[in-house]
């Protein structure tokens, strides 16, 4: 698989997202916390979708330039996923930080939110 991002990857379906938020586990990596579930067996991605408090960044700028930011580190780091053979999983990806931290330290916190989530799926399965 290539390095991209794409439609079939983003996590977009409201059902999804409200059983992940109802009944979804979590892996935290401060300042991203992943909450995850199963998808259902026809799906042949991860689906991942990026959040960040309107509390914390009240102008939507800062809000987007950082989900802009922590897609480009999933979509670089993704490989560590997709090593895994266990089911897909459809992941919210949320950033809690007050401040905004640059793209490397990111690129760290998310390589090891993307290991302890592969990690704990491996104790799940």
């Amino acid at each position: 698989m290539s390095n991209t991002f794409g439609k079939e990857e983003k996590l977009k379906s409201r059902k999804t997202i409200e059983k992940l938020f109802n009944g979804g586990n979590s892996v935290k990596a401060f300042p991203l916390i992943a909450v995850f579930s199963d998808l259902e067996d026809n799906e042949s991605h991860h689906k991942v979708g990026f959040s960040v408090s309107k509390r914390k960044f009240k102008k939507a700028v800062d809000r987007n330039r950082i989900k802009r930011k922590l897609r480009e580190v999933y979509r670089l780091n993704k490989q560590v996923l997709l090593d895994w053979e266990g089911n897909k999983q459809a992941i919210m990806i949320i950033y809690v930080s007050s401040e905004d931290l640059d793209t490397n330290t990111l690129e760290g916190k998310m390589i090891k939110l993307l290991e302890r989530l592969k990690s704990k799926n491996s104790e799940q399965s």
